[in-house]
């Protein structure tokens, strides 16, 4: 025992000892920061940039004696380094007169022209579409990914927190990161081993998964999916480099002369190529921008290395740095390939520079390229259908084979110590209450509690509502599943309920039948194009915040039976079957219809059996799983297509109607680049036949102080009432870009977001003729011209927050009509 400590001691002490570590901050002779020097181990191409505040942190696996600093403007300075580790060094350049004139043109904003770095910048442009995969006609390589997450910045205090009781052991072995220098602790560590295979004649990519293995979560796919869509694929040579659902302008794009400086620093080799080194930073603050470096090979003007740091200022949230560097091998004289590929960021609550925080580092390594070796379009377009759970498990001789680097000392020892934390009673006391905030469900063994976000509610009805519910949950990958909810209205002394299962009978085209039946109270038109979900309810049916009372609720007896099916990828075929009764909820309240040609005679109540096809089309769209229900982890990323035709049928379990409804829905969300994201969405609809008030197309209000996606926000609900109606939204989410230029406000990382409503629509004489409602004895339709408004919005309030100031654009004689609004919204976004 004495001698294996002795050897681990040695082994440990050897590692230490061949590293080198280097930090500190670089002043000028008045001492003041120099952002964005150079700092470099020479005769080495291991270097970094200090930041804004002229911070910076260096490290080497190797022995290093020098460190070097060089900046335009100023004396370059070579320090010795008499220790491996060399911590908060004051480094002072002084400026170097004889380049005075050049400081005139390359200390801040550079030139853009005579400038040797924006010329050779101009010769990646042209030469960047025969770098790479994309000069063969077919390619394939095998591809290894690392991600790990490590709480950062351990210090006593956290270590003595009441929230580690009996979880101390996990520090016991920390390190330090080698871009931060801060001391971090592996907290989960996922390996996957893939084979890619591409063509560029089909403009087509498929990955393969042959091996995937995690600390501690076993085979939780939804969660995989989750942190490698957050740690979505880019490519340096684009205009924009898209993660964390922003758009990042690249250095090496052509708009990037509007956004960095360019300053041509070093040349060497870099094995047998001669290479230069070029030092980019950004021409302003709080823009979505990197600062760094790259070394481009001198003949085929291909990157041999890049380094990116994400600019402090930019507009961003939960993060405060982002680090991106990849490495380039040469094929042959003319080809580089991407050999190295790794991604840190650090997730904090603060962006402080001592906040404590999550490092998310995310390592991929290509190699075994081979080229045009054609493959058919099925290939590409085949899915398998059923969870290879072999994929899960390989064995420790297959990671030894496609595993491309070993796991360091920390990654070796994540596997044992996220085992052993789940044994640990505390750890699952943090778990439980993280599952409940990220999937709104308590875990039970075969079952789950929820959603307890539903538990309470409030409307005008029922007053108070408590509400439990619950769903069958062996794993994500279960064939069946059961849900339902028992809920009770303290003001109308009523209990409700809804119950639904659904069964994947086949997995290979997703064959799923599924039925359900509600009793509920619920507002009707919360939305213009129907919905499937048996359990659905609108947030308005009970809001607790509103604009004046609302009693315009619905008691609704929904029973439902479907089929549906993949007919190919992300289009979805759904055949249906539903039986309603509906009647008003309130006595405030009339959906009264008359019942003869003479008018003499009303209800209440309509009985109604419908059957109806829905096609859904949803291109892009990733999911997750094998099971009866699939995660979708690209949400709002994707457009959507709907065509929804259903048929009333009269006479049929004593429904009441005859009629045909047709609906469209079309949803395009599109980032523009540096300009944030627009979203637009479409809705037509037209029901043939008459029908009563119930069955009407209600153009959603908005009577919550909530903003809700599809509704009007200053219309009440029934303001407007269609059976023929056409809806456009447009929404424009700017990120910033503007706020971004005006002083101290760009300090508040606030988002500007403007949006337009509009609808027209009519009401035919035989539905108006229909309707006896006491409350609506006329119904009124935007027929004369389309109803619209319009809204400015300030987002990332706090970061969490969102209000929209809503504006009426017409009809502003109705009674009581809404001339200004105010909504507001929640959510947790980058």
């Amino acid at each position: 025992m004495k001698n294996l400590f002795l050897l681990i001691f040695l082994c440990s002490s050897l590692a230490l000892w061949s590293q080198t570590k280097v930090s500190g901050y670089i002043f000028d002779e008045n001492d003041n920061p120099i952002p964005y020097v150079n700092v470099v181990f020479p005769d080495t191409s291991i270097g970094t940039i200090s930041d804004e505040n002229g911070k910076f942190y260096l490290q080497s696996n190797g022995s290093q004696d020098r460190v070097r600093f060089s900046f335009m403007g100023f004396e370059t300075k070579t320090l010795p380094l008499k220790e491996a580790v060399t911590y908060d060094l004051k480094v002072v350049l002084k400026e170097d007169s004889a380049q005075l004139s050049e400081v005139m043109i390359y200390s801040g904003k550079t030139s853009k022209k005579n400038n040797p770095a924006i010329d050779i910048l101009k010769k990646i442009w042209k030469n960047r579409r025969e770098n790479g995969v994309k000069k063969f006609k077919q390619y394939q390589y095998d591809k290894y990914e690392k991600i790990e997450f490590d709480l950062n910045t351990i210090d006593s205090s956290l270590i003595n927190s009441r929230i580690f009781n009996g979880m101390e052991f996990i520090f016991e072995d920390l390190d330090t990161n080698d871009l931060t220098g801060k001391t971090y602790l592996p907290i989960f560590l996922n390996e996957s081993a893939s084979e890619v295979y591409g063509s560029n004649i089909l403009n087509k990519e498929k990955e393969v998964l042959i091996g995937n293995k995690n600390s501690g979560f076993g085979n939780n796919q939804n969660l995989i999916e989750f942190i490698k869509d957050l740690y979505a694929e880019y490519d340096v040579y684009n205009n924009y480099i898209k993660f964390f659902d922003k758009s990042f302008v690249s250095p090496l794009s052509k708009t990037g002369v509007d956004n960095y400086n360019y300053v041509l620093s070093d040349s060497t080799f870099i094995g047998d190529k001669w290479c230069y080194n070029i030092v980019y930073y950004p021409r302003r603050k709080g823009e979505l921008t990197f600062k760094g470096d790259f070394w481009v090979n001198d003949t085929t003007w291909a990157i041999k290395k890049i380094n990116l740091t994400m600019t402090k200022g930019a507009n961003i949230n939960w993060v405060k740095d982002v680090y991106i560097e990849q490495e380039f091998k040469v094929l042959n004289d003319s080809v580089f390939l991407i050999t190295r590929d790794q991604f840190m960021t650090d997730f904090t609550f603060r962006k402080k520079e001592e906040s404590r925080g999550v490092y998310g580092k995310r390592t991929t390594l290509y190699d075994d390229y081979e080229f045009n070796q054609p493959k058919d379009k099925s290939f590409y377009n085949y899915e398998p259908d059923s969870f290879n759970e072999k994929v899960y498990n390989q064995d420790d001789e297959f990671w030894k084979t496609n595993r491309q680097e070993d796991l360091n000392r920390d990654e070796r020892q994540v596997y044992e110590m996220l085992d052993t934390l789940q044994t640990v009673d505390a750890f699952k006391r943090v778990y439980n209450i993280g599952t409940i905030l990220a999937t709104g469900y308590w875990e039970q063994d075969g079952w789950d509690f929820g959603p307890v976000f539903s538990t309470f509610g409030y409307n005008d009805v029922e007053k108070v509502r408590l509400r439990v519910g619950g769903r069958t949950y062996f794993s994500q990958n279960d064939k069946w599943r059961i849900q339902g909810f028992l809920a009770y209205g303290f003001g109308d002394d009523k209990f409700k309920y809804g119950i639904s299962g659904k069964w994947l009978l086949d997995p290979k085209n997703r064959l799923i039948i599924s039925g359900g039946n509600r009793r509920d109270v619920e507002q009707l038109g919360a939305s213009l194009t129907n919905t499937s979900d048996v359990l659905g309810r609108s947030l308005a049916s009970s809001s607790v915040l509103t604009v004046g009372s609302n009693t315009s609720l619905t008691s609704i007896n929904l029973s439902s039976f479907s089929l549906q099916m993949l007919a190919f990828k992300n289009f979805n075929v759904r055949l249906g079957a539903t039986y309603r009764t509906l009647e008003s909820a309130s006595d405030k309240f009339s959906l009264d219809y008359y019942t003869d040609e003479n008018q003499t005679t009303t209800t209440g109540l309509t009985r109604q059996t419908e059957i109806s096809t829905i096609l859904k089309f949803t291109p892009g769209r990733k999911t997750t799983g094998y099971g009866v229900e699939r995660l979708t982890v690209n949400v709002d990323k994707f457009p959507e297509f709907l065509l929804n035709y259903s048929r009333g049928i009269k006479d049929v379990l004593r429904s009441d109607f005859n009629y045909d409804k047709l609906q469209l829905f079309y949803r395009q969300p599109i980032q523009i680049g540096g300009f944030g994201r627009f979203t637009s969405t479409l809705e037509v609809g037209k029901t043939f036949g008459e029908v009563p008030l119930s069955l009407l197309n209600v153009v959603p209000g908005n009577q919550t102080l909530f903003s809700i996606q599809g509704t009007f926000p200053l219309l009440d609900f029934y303001d407007f009432v269609t059976d023929t109606y056409a809806s456009v939204s447009f929404e424009h989410n700017f990120n910033g870009r503007f706020f971004s230029r005006i002083p101290i406000v760009r300090d508040w990382d606030l988002r500007e977001i403007v949006s337009v409503r509009a609808v027209s629509g009519s009401i035919s004489d035989e539905n108006q003729m229909l309707n006896a409602s006491s409350t609506n004895p006329i119904l009124m339709a935007p027929d004369k011209e389309p109803y619209w408004s319009y809204s400015f919005g300030v987002g990332n309030i706090f970061r969490i927050l969102r209000i929209d100031f809503h504006f009426r654009g017409n009809y502003r004689n109705l009674p009581d009509a809404r001339t200004f609004g105010v909504t507001g919204g929640f959510g947790f976004y980058f």
